[in-house]
């Protein structure tokens, strides 16, 4: 049986031909870089650190997978902002949100925990279990939970994306990124930011609705409650 054959890429032997295939390649370069351009320029005002980022009421973990059913050390990190900042009473109630998709994964119950063990009373905590992506969690923190203003915490790479989604999502926000180690997850973060930067795009564009969206949950609401009544 013959092998079916390949013919290679054969470059133009033009010199016209060689410009404009030039030109061809510079032009999706230039908009493959445009998502992330309106990222960062979008965000720029909106990045803070633990330090100084304006006290709010609400913050908002986004999951980054679970090791052995406990936090990856990148969501830990996560986590453990969200502690300083409640700590530091920059924030009163931490809404985690994260994948619930199948029994025996579970990220919001996992970070739940975490933070419990690190001292955020369990009434300030609340889970949202259909935070599959970035958009997702950002329209049902709006949509579902009713947070207004929230501040946002993820890595470095990807906080200026959950910024402008939450944005666009109705949630005025203010992001702060956790340093990592720049290792091989980090790289292949900040790589794959740059393929999710045009999804980002289309979210804000077409604003489709996240995979389940549910009546409204009022664990937001009580936990801010059970805040003023303390």
């Amino acid at each position: 049986m013959r092998r079916p054959s390949f013919r290679r890429p054969r470059l133009p032997r033009t010199r016209r031909g060689r410009r404009r295939l030039i030109q061809v390649v510079m032009a999706g370069c230039v908009l493959a870089l445009l998502p992330a351009t309106w990222l960062r320029l979008v965000t720029d005002d909106r990045l803070r650190t633990t330090a100084d980022v304006p006290r709010t009421e609400v913050a908002v973990v986004f999951g980054a997978g679970l090791w052995d059913g406990e936090p990856s050390p990148y969501l830990a990190h996560r986590l453990d902002a969200a502690a300083e900042l409640y700590r530091a009473d920059r924030i009163e109630v931490v809404l985690v949100s994260g994948d619930n998709s199948r029994e025996e994964y579970d990220e919001p119950d996992a970070m739940r925990a975490y933070l419990v063990r690190h001292g955020v009373p369990d009434g300030r905590i609340v889970s949202d279990y259909a935070g599959f992506d970035t958009w997702d969690s950002c329209v049902r923190a709006k949509r579902i939970f009713g947070v207004d203003r929230a501040v946002l915490i993820s890595q470095g790479f990807h906080i200026r994306r959950a910024v402008a989604l939450c944005q666009e999502a109705g949630v005025a926000s203010y992001g702060v990124g956790v340093d990592d180690k720049h290792d091989v997850t980090w790289y292949y973060g900040g790589a794959r930011e740059l393929l999710a930067a045009g999804k980002a795009v289309l979210d804000a564009v077409f604003e489709p609705d996240p995979h389940f969206l549910g009546p409204r949950e009022p664990g937001v609401a009580r936990a801010l409650a059970l805040a003023d009544a303390e």
